[in-house]
């Protein structure tokens, strides 16, 4: 058993208010492990006063200071990933190989966050009249409230303190309660490096309490929220009633368009590592496989291979390929999508069946021939499952690309650069890759369109909702 993880408000760690606990779930084994603090409303209050108090003194601080006590905290999770690695394993379930990746990526994304804070500049506007100054300032918009999700509870969380702390701006993070020991440790880097109390603060509880409670509450300026698009759309509407910014990641349903000129073993290859990885559960994960009829076939035999060769087992296991989802929901989600699809006339090629009675595994799963009728071609599964669709036609492809109410990521693949161009601008979509899977670095834009969300969490983009932009006009007078 672990300790059980604490609220981290105003620079300190401590216990909620009520003494409550939740259980946390080791997604291999189904035992539990440890415990995490709830927060009620005194807690919350108390992390909305120290956002306030943080905010006043963090605004204050120097680009090129905050910039250097980023650093120091990117330096320290490096330093500190064979500790760290292995709590995301056992709280969340992916391979401690990708568990390492995603510690390392977020001291990536905590580093390039603090170089860019320094390159927020304003302007100088030409003026009309002579002796009148007009200029544009960039300030920070206020203490920040952010809801961090469990399938990459560090890099996600990374983003949003990040952007926050590098424009100027406090955070409350409400974080995963299925995992929230590794996260605690990346909050624990940001207090050794020298984070003033009250900058970063860090909350577990009941979700919709939290939300309820933070986003209306006059201190909290801005909302960042990652998650499926339902709750996205109640929290969005609760901000708007307040007149508050808002970042939406939301929910995707990503196509990929496998055209009949395409690198047929590459496509297959990268397909099958990028779409099992964390078991399938990233927003950005291919789901709606959409191949031409003349490379069907081959493409098919390549991937049932791949899919069928990959190793399910704890995340710590030698050679893991796929670990467990992290929810027991999870694999009845994917028995249930499985199941009405088959019941609506699908094939399942591969996989369809959770694995053994220990754990919340589940096989890496094809399907074919599934009709619109069907759920999981309408809901994002967000889990191991992928459904292949033969078409004769770009437009054709295109169409079923665009079908649904989603646009966070799609990809394609072809040797054509004029397909590839056609590909680019005909797909509704916040992010396109082809011929790789070369989406969320921290330079880059991350964000969707349509129910997919809106709002940038990567690239300089990211920084804009953190920051407002103050006209000034100054007379000179004698």
């Amino acid at each position: 058993m672990i300790e059980t993880v604490k609220l981290y408000i105003n620079g300190a760690w401590r216990n909620g208010g009520g003494n409550q606990t939740l259980d946390v779930f080791d997604p291999a084994t189904g035992q539990k492990h440890g415990y995490v603090s709830v927060a009620d409303l005194s807690d919350l209050d108390e992390a909305c006063r120290a956002a306030e108090k943080g905010f006043n003194q963090w605004r204050a601080v120097s680009a090129y200071d905050r910039c250097n006590l980023m650093r120091s905290a990117s330096a320290l999770i490096r330093e500190r990933v064979d500790t760290i690695a292995p709590l995301l394993t056992r709280e969340q379930g992916k391979p401690i190989a990708q568990a390492r990746q995603e510690v390392e990526s977020s001291a990536d994304i905590l580093n390039w966050f603090a170089e860019e804070g320094r390159r927020v500049y304003g302007r100088i506007i030409p003026s009309r009249m002579p002796d009148v100054l007009l200029s544009v300032r960039r300030e920070p918009v206020g203490p920040v409230a952010a809801f961090s999700p469990w399938n990459f509870p560090l890099a996600q969380a990374a983003r949003k303190i990040g952007a926050a702390l590098a424009s100027g701006c406090s955070i409350i993070l409400k974080g995963p309660e299925e995992a929230p020991a590794a996260l605690a440790s990346i909050v624990a880097a940001l207090h050794d490096a020298g984070i003033p109390a009250g900058v970063v603060n860090l909350v577990y509880g009941v979700p919709s309490a939290i939300s309820e409670y933070l986003i209306p509450h006059p201190t909290i300026r801005k909302i960042s929220f990652t998650g499926s698009t339902i709750v996205g759309k109640r929290l969005a509407s609760m901000a708007s009633a307040h007149m508050k910014r808002v970042t939406m990641e939301l929910g995707g349903h990503s196509p990929t368009l496998v055209f009949d000129d395409a690198n047929i073993d590459l496509a297959a290859k990268l397909l099958t590592a990028f779409k099992f990885r964390n078991a399938g559960q990233v927003c950005t994960s291919p789901t709606r496989i959409l191949v031409h009829e003349k490379v069907y076939d081959d493409f098919k035999g390549n991937l049932l291979a791949r899919a069928r060769a990959i190793k399910v087992a704890s995340g710590f296991d030698a050679d893991v390929e796929m670990g467990p989802l992290a929810n027991p929901r999870r694999v009845q989600a994917m028995e249930v999508l499985t199941g009405d699809a088959v019941e609506n006339g699908a094939s399942v090629l591969t996989g369809g069946r959770r694995i053994g009675n220990q754990g919340n595994f589940f096989e890496p799963t094809i399907l074919e021939n599934v009709p619109h009728s069907a759920r999981i071609m309408n809901e994002e599964p967000f889990g191991p499952i992928m459904m292949l669709q033969q078409f004769d036609s770009f437009d054709a492809m295109i169409a079923e690309a665009n079908r649904l109410p989603y646009g966070l990521a799609a990809y394609a693949y072809t040797r054509s650069a004029r397909t590839a161009a056609k590909v680019s601008e005909a797909v509704e979509s916040g992010m396109v890759s082809i011929n790789h899977h070369g989406l969320g670095l921290p330079e880059t834009p991350f964000g969707g369109v349509k129910d997919s969300g809106y709002g940038s969490e990567g690239g300089s983009e990211a920084l804009e909702p953190y920051l407002i932009s103050k006209f000034v006009t100054h007379s000179i007078v004698d």
